[in-house]
């Protein structure tokens, strides 16, 4: 365990339900944005689980699908080859994706469908893994039947390394 004055640091191995959220605020694929941007403004946080009828996750709403629905579109760049116009690998996949989000009206249609979880049974430092490597913000934590049992944002993991921890 690394220290910091009077304050050691979490262990690494510390279960990642130690510190993940489980009352959270979910949302609904069919909800309308306006709503969606509401609840969440509401709750104070950036983005939400998305659940199906039965509370099945199914996808993750994040600030960033609603900064693109609201941002302003770019034309893919290309380049110009015996007159024809051919734009640049990966740039019409994300023109494309940026125009889906531009006209969507619901939830579903903007979330991001395959979102990286992590196990109720991982570590932090899992966790913490799983944020950096996806340039994410939160990871979703499931359970042993891959329903959804919480969340975990890199605050979270940030607080929790400051709390008092037990020495031996």
């Amino acid at each position: 365990m690394v220290g910091c004055g009077n304050h050691p640091l979490m262990p690494r191995d510390t279960p990642v339900r130690d510190v993940m959220t489980s009352d959270m605020v979910t949302l609904r694929p069919e909800m309308p944005l306006e709503d969606a941007v509401g609840v969440l403004a509401d709750r104070g946080v950036s983005g939400a689980p998305v659940t199906d009828r039965e509370g099945r996750l199914i996808g993750v709403l994040d600030d960033t699908d609603l900064l693109t629905s609201t941002a302003r579109l770019h034309a893919p760049t290309t380049i110009e080859l015996l007159g024809a116009y051919i734009p640049l690998p990966g740039e019409a996949k994300r023109y494309t994706e940026d125009l889906r989000h531009q006209l969507a009206r619901t939830v579903g249609e903007i979330m991001e469908a395959d979102y990286p979880t992590i196990d109720i049974d991982a570590t932090v430092e899992d966790a913490a893994t799983a944020l950096v490597e996806s340039q994410l913000s939160r990871v979703i934590v499931t359970d042993h039947d891959g329903e959804l049992a919480g969340i975990v944002t890199r605050g979270d993991l940030v607080a929790a390394m400051r709390a008092p921890v037990d020495q031996p």
